[in-house]
Parts: C-alpha cells; sequence; structure tokens
C-alpha cells in the first residue's frame, strides 16, 4: 500500500510541477521575446507619458497593444499582476517530487554503490549542500566584478557549471546526479525571481506610489538576473527528460556530456534571442548541431570483441530471476514498485527474448540497471547477458 501510495503522490506531483513550469517557461519566453520587439512609441503623447517601446499583435481572434515605460508610469493603476507565483509553485513542487523520488527513494534512485559508498542520509545532506551552495556561489559571483563583463561572466558560469556536473556525476548514480544539476539551476532561477526581480519591482512600485523618481539599479539587476535565467531554461528542461534517456546519464563520461547538452540549450536561447532583435546568426545553431552530433557518435554503442564461448539462454534465465525480476514482474517484490517500471516484465521466457535489446542496452552498453544495482548484478553476470545477445545478432 505504501508504495501505492507513493504512487499517486509522485504523478500528482510531476503533473503539477510540469503544469506550474508550463506556466512559469512560457511567461518567460514571452516577455524576453515581448522585450526583444518593442518599438519606439509612434504617438508623440505616449513618449512624453514615458513610454519606451510598444507592440501591437493579433492573437485568438483579438488586437494587442503592449506598451513598456522607460521606467514607470505616474500613476499605477488599481490592479497590478505580478509574475512570481508560476516560479515559486514550479520550484515548490520540484522539490516536493525530488524529495519524494530521490531522497525518500535514495537508495533506488539517488544512490550507486559503484560510485561512492553513501548512507542515504549522506547523499541527502549532501544534495542539499549542493541545492544551497549553488545558489550561494552564484550570487556571490553576480555581486563580483566578474560580473560587470558578461562574456567574461558567461565563461566563468561555464566552468562553475562543468565542475557542478562533474563533481555531482562523481558522487551520486547518474540518474540523481543530472536531476540534481537541474535542482541547483532551477533553485537559482526561482532564487532569482524571490530574491532579486521581485525585490526590485517592488521598489519601483513603491517609488512610484510615493511620486518620486525610481531607481533604475534594480531594474538594471532584474534585468541581468532574468537573462541569465532564459539561458538555464533550456538545460534544465534537458534534465527534466534525462531519465528516460540511460545513453546519457548512464555512460562512463556522464558528466560531459551533461556538460555538453547543457551548452546546446543554451546556444538554442542565444540563437533564438538574437533572433528576436533581428540580430540573428546562425552561427550557434551550426555549433549546436555539430556538439549534438558529436555526442551522438563518442556515446554510439561499439562493437565488442568476439567471445569463444556463448552464453545459454539458461544462464540469462539465471541472471533475470536473480537480479531482474524482484522489479521487473507482474507482481514485483521490491516495496519501492507497485508495478513494473515502464511496463517491462522478464519472468518469463518468451518476455525475456522480446525485451533482449533492451536488457543488452540496459544492463551492458549503459550498465544502469538494475537500477542503483539495487541486487548487485557482477561484471560476470553483465558478460553472460553481452555474450547471449552478441550470439543472437550472429
Amino acid at each position: 500500500m505504501e508504495a501505492y501510495v507513493v504512487d499517486w503522490l509522485n504523478m500528482l506531483l510531476r503533473w503539477l510541477h510540469l503544469i506550474t513550469g508550463v506556466a512559469w517557461i512560457g511567461a518567460s519566453f514571452y516577455f524576453i521575446w515581448l522585450d526583444n520587439h518593442l518599438e519606439a512609441p509612434t504617438d508623440p503623447v505616449d513618449d512624453e507619458k514615458g513610454i519606451g517601446g510598444e507592440l501591437w499583435s493579433v492573437h485568438g481572434g483579438g488586437f494587442y497593444h503592449a506598451q513598456r515605460y522607460r521606467v514607470a508610469p505616474t500613476r499605477l493603476p488599481e490592479r497590478l499582476h505580478w509574475f512570481k507565483w508560476e516560479a515559486y509553485t514550479t520550484w515548490l513542487s520540484g522539490m516536493a517530487l525530488l524529495a519524494l523520488v530521490y531522497w525518500y527513494g535514495a537508495e533506488v534512485y539517488l544512490i550507486d554503490p559503484s560510485v561512492a559508498e553513501l548512507s542515504n542520509s549522506a547523499a541527502v545532506a549532501i544534495a542539499i549542500a549542493y541545492i544551497v551552495g549553488g545558489w550561494l556561489v552564484y550570487d556571490l559571483l553576480c555581486k563580483s566584478p566578474l560580473a560587470r563583463d558578461d562574456r567574461v561572466f558567461a565563461v566563468v558560469l561555464l566552468i562553475i557549471t562543468g565542475i557542478l556536473a562533474w563533481s555531482l556525476c562523481k558522487l551520486f548514480g547518474g540518474r540523481g546526479a543530472y536531476i540534481h544539476f537541474g535542482a541547483v539551476l532551477g533553485t537559482i532561477m526561482v532564487a532569482n525571481v524571490a530574491m532579486v526581480i521581485i525585490p526590485g519591482q517592488r521598489k519601483l512600485v513603491e517609488a512610484s506610489s510615493r511620486g518620486e523618481a525610481p531607481d533604475p539599479a534594480p531594474g538594471i539587476k532584474a534585468k541581468q538576473r532574468s537573462v541569465h535565467n532564459t539561458y538555464f531554461t533550456l538545460p534544465v528542461l534537458f534534465v527534466m527528460i534525462s531519465n528516460h534517456y540511460a545513453m546519457t546519464y548512464g555512460h562512463q563520461y556522464n558528466w560531459l556530456i551533461l556538460i555538453g547538452i547543457s551548452i546546446v540549450g543554451a546556444l538554442i536561447r542565444i540563437y533564438f534571442v538574437a533572433r528576436h532583435k533581428g540580430q540573428a546568426s546562425y552561427l550557434p545553431v551550426i555549433v549546436a548541431v555539430l556538439l549534438l552530433a558529436l555526442i551522438a557518435a563518442a556515446i554510439a554503442p561499439r562493437a565488442q570483441p568476439a567471445d569463444a564461448a556463448a552464453a545459454t539462454f539458461d544462464q540469462v534465465r539465471n541472471v533475470m530471476n536473480s537480479r531482474c525480476t524482484t522489479c521487473h514482474a507482474d507482481a514485483p517484490t521490491h516495496p519501492a514498485f507497485p508495478a513494473a517500471p515502464l511496463g517491462v516484465v522478464l519472468d518469463t521466457d518468451q518476455r525475456i527474448r522480446a525485451e533482449a535489446e533492451r536488457i543488452h542496452q540496459q544492463t551492458v552498453i549503459t550498465r544502469v540497471m538494475p537500477i542503483g544495482n539495487l541486487t548487485a548484478m557482477t561484471n560476470e553476470e553483465r558478460q553472460i547477458i553481452d555474450r547471449w545477445y552478441r550470439a543472437m545478432q550472429d
């Protein structure tokens, strides 16, 4: 019953996280697009009112006229919408999901004894320290002289995130390392909203309410953090789907793959932001495609040296029964799984043969199964699966 309840909580939290994430990212992308498409006001009256840019658009059968003030209007409207709860709810639901899946189930999804021998409490404490420490380090960097030059700061961020990816992959199993990389970036993004962007907007509103000329400095800082957030977005989205692709997180150089794909995501956003401004160069897209092609080629399965003795199916069946069917059965015996993961059942000869390619991919090529090597599959047993599979291909 416990596993069933956890499964329901997992589904509901994941659904909520997806809904709020779409709302947050959609609003963020829209305002980046809007800022980069604003044109000087055509009406002199608007210019005198302090309007710095405007945009006409059509959507859903209606016309819209968006205007942005250079600093603030002389009189604030009674209703002013704040874009913050989309971000906060995304983070809160994401952290609840992280705690439920990766901390509550640390021995399954976070810890891999072949990477580092950690207790559940130590692994969770390290994970929390990374999430909190990530924001503190980033915030100090933003307040340092390094942030005055965008190009220098971009290089510094690349180095820091590279160290983050490498160290997480040396502490946790690949799946847990990837999701915590995303959790650190996601926390930085929402902390930017809560600690910098919204406070800056509050100062702007308070000054306008008092009839004072607002200080533009908080707005400039908020804009800087907002730009950082847009470049973090696609790497975080990749991490959210990465647990479906063991070829990335299960690879020997999973940290390098994570860095590479994160760079690809940032390059794609660079292209689109430049395109919004009418200054698009295809160079970021070309570099992104080449980098993806390089990663795909580098992690492609390689032919294994031939072995004189092919494994028998009886040997493979024994491995499945002792190492895999605790989870991959019609009625799993492992308490963390009320049903077979991904619906993959390996408790009959026919089912084992039908899943031969997947079994080989997950246990031999990526070595991510058994998850966290919970059932202690040995290298010799992986070789049995390898020899059996390759004999089937001959």
